[in-house]
């Protein structure tokens, strides 16, 4: 995983790979930015009112979390490694194998 700056000296991306799969803002810190299923991005949206289609992004595979809201950090943390998951699922074997890459274990389901 790396960090780094693609838009603004702000806003900081997190990628596996070349892809990105979280994005913050470093002054505005209220909001996280994930990669997710679109089913499930859908889902999320209407169960909790602290998660949103994300500002600037493919609303159909992006989500905004407000992380200062009422969502627990469980829900956050398989949040988190549902979006890495997402990024790793589109990589060819070949790839996760030379990034020594591997899914998380997450039960986004389980939050719906």
């Amino acid at each position: 995983m790396t960090e780094y700056f693609p838009f603004d000296e702000t806003t900081l991306a997190f990628r596996v790979g070349e892809k990105i799969f979280a994005m913050l803002d470093l002054y505005d810190t209220e909001w996280f930015v994930l990669k997710c299923n679109p089913d499930y991005a859908v889902l999320l949206r209407d169960h909790y009112p602290e998660i949103a289609p994300a500002w600037h992004m493919n609303k159909k595979y992006w989500n905004q979390l407000n992380i200062f809201g009422s969502l627990s950090d469980s829900l956050i943390k398989t949040l988190v490694r549902h979006s890495y998951n997402e990024v790793i699922a589109k990589m060819s074997q070949r790839k996760r194998a030379e990034l020594m890459v591997a899914s998380l274990e997450c039960d986004v389901e389980a939050y719906i």
